[in-house]
């Protein structure tokens, strides 16, 4: 089995460096010289991130469907009785400071 480019401990270590140096000050990352890419480097990299990208079953998406309609009707029950309670409320301090 073919190891993965850029494994190697010495790689790692290259890695772990960099990433040290850039939670130490966030002004390094921005004067860091920026690297250029020619087009098809581009188009490989973003070849090798689709990859990892990992889709959601049907009977998945349904299941978090139907959970998000449950938490919004859950929501707008909250909050219409707690409108009603505040809407009674305000109508019963007005009532009282007409009365008086």
């Amino acid at each position: 089995m073919a190891r993965k480019p850029g494994s190697n401990p010495q790689a790692i270590r290259n890695r772990a460096a960099k990433t040290a140096a850039a939670m130490a000050s966030p002004a390094a990352v921005a004067q860091a010289p920026k690297k250029k890419t020619s087009p098809a480097q581009f188009a490989r990299e973003v070849r090798a991130e689709a990859r990892k990208i990992t889709w959601t079953s049907r009977k998945e998406t349904w299941i978090t469907s139907v959970m998000v309609a449950i938490m919004v009707l859950l929501a707008a029950g909250f909050f219409w009785v707690v409108d009603l309670g505040l809407s009674f409320g305000v109508s019963q301090v007005l009532k009282l400071a007409n009365a008086g």
